[in-house]
């Protein structure tokens, strides 16, 4: 990736005096400038950093940020993860030496290099060059859909492709037209839309991924609602049974009862739990990824890893880390407490005790991990309904 003459990240002279406070962040200490920064996206950065130091273990960690913005996601995979190679590229020439005064403070061995070009014209040029990195960090503005074939191409084998998208509009099933366009799939509103959204987003990046003949495995998904993240890990080749986790999700908003089939054995539906005459149309989202969004495998590690570097996880990013650990996500059909207790017409019950009673009669059941006070079950609905009725407010 080798540096080129005047990259060197030392700090202009010219920076605005109202930029010279400084933001702190793990090991980060960097100016933020007036561009776009979220400051709670913490939780997000603090688990990449810690898949990418997990990544470095396995081999050297070349990362290519695509988005960088002011620096922070390159400047901490540097100083925390153990970067040997970093490539921080931002589109607005503007924002050049505010990033390049924050990566001043990464280590003199790691080999570094800015620029500003557009995200299309940066991954095209390293498709052309076959450079190739142990992780690329998309953190697009909108929906990066259009970029994900050249950016997993910038992807190594068993690399990873940290991918960020704020398209919640149409992801969710509230802007139809725009999840047709954006993501080639129908989005219909659904009661855990922020998962729906991430399914979508996976089951885009899998149909990218098979297209160039490779695989794909989710490695962790979360959203708070605005931003949507996906990690995945890709795969010379696809896994036996891959293709079958891509599918459509089908709810039914009279009577709450969801429905999910894969697309290589699709079939009719059956009928949902309403009143026989009285059943609604289903509203079918998809294709979109119904197979497991956390590997459970990878966050475990991270939970118990040896960390020499506790600055990395802030509270918030231990919770989060925590959440997903608990939950691999690998049965799609997930409900809120609010649904049940609607259904119900009294107060919702207490998720644990559900929880319990479905494990105890076999069923798969547990916390829903994307969006709070959900509950994640193979069960079918009327079951779910006549367990949670008994423990009702």
């Amino acid at each position: 990736m080798g540096r080129q003459a005047g990259e060197r990240h030392s700090a202009p002279a010219d920076l605005k005096a109202t930029e010279a406070t400084h933001y702190c962040e793990g090991s980060a200490r960097l100016r933020l400038g007036d561009g776009f920064f979220r400051p709670d996206s913490r939780p997000g950065r603090d688990l990449a950093v810690l898949l990418a130091r997990d990544l470095h273990r396995q081999g050297p960690l070349t990362v290519l940020d695509a988005m960088a913005g002011c620096g922070i996601r390159a400047l901490r995979y540097g100083l925390e993860a153990g970067a040997t190679a970093i490539w921080a590229n931002d589109a607005d020439p503007d924002r050049l030496p505010l990033l390049q005064a924050n990566l001043a403070a990464l280590p003199a061995a790691l080999e570094a290099r800015t620029t500003t070009l557009t995200a299309q014209r940066l991954l095209a040029g390293c498709l052309e060059r076959e450079r190739r990195f142990a992780l690329v960090d998309l953190d697009a503005f909108g929906c990066p859909s259009a970029l994900l074939p050249l950016a997993l191409e910038a992807v190594a084998f068993d690399g990873l492709l940290v991918l960020a998208s704020t398209d919640g509009r149409s992801a969710t099933g509230h802007d139809r037209p725009a999840a047709l366009r954006r993501l080639g799939a129908a989005a219909r509103a659904h009661p855990v839309s922020w998962e729906l959204a991430l399914r979508l987003q996976l089951g885009t990046t899998a149909r990218s991924a098979w297209a160039l003949g490779r695989g794909m495995v989710p490695v962790l998904a979360h959203s708070e609602g605005r931003t949507f993240r996906t990690v995945v890990r890709l795969q010379r080749r696809p896994a036996a049974g891959e293709l079958e986790r891509l599918g459509l999700l089908a709810h039914c908003h009279a009577c709450g009862d969801q429905q999910v089939q894969s697309l290589l054995r699709l079939r009719q539906w059956a009928p949902c739990a309403c009143p026989a005459g009285s059943s609604s149309p289903l509203a079918v989202s998809g294709p979109l990824w119904i197979g497991p969004l956390q590997d459970s495998a990878t966050l475990v590690r991270l939970q118990r890893q040896d960390d020499d570097r506790p600055e990395t996880l802030s509270l918030a990013g231990r919770r989060l880390l925590n959440r997903l650990a608990a939950d691999d996500g690998a049965e799609p059909r997930c409900w809120p407490l609010a649904t049940i207790a609607r259904i119900l017409g009294k107060g919702p019950p207490p998720l644990a005790d559900l929880i319990q009673r479905l494990q105890s009669e076999g069923h798969r059941a547990s916390a829903g991990a994307v969006m709070p006070a959900t509950l994640r079950s193979d069960a079918p609905w009327p079951r779910v309904l006549a367990l949670a009725s008994r423990q009702a407010c």
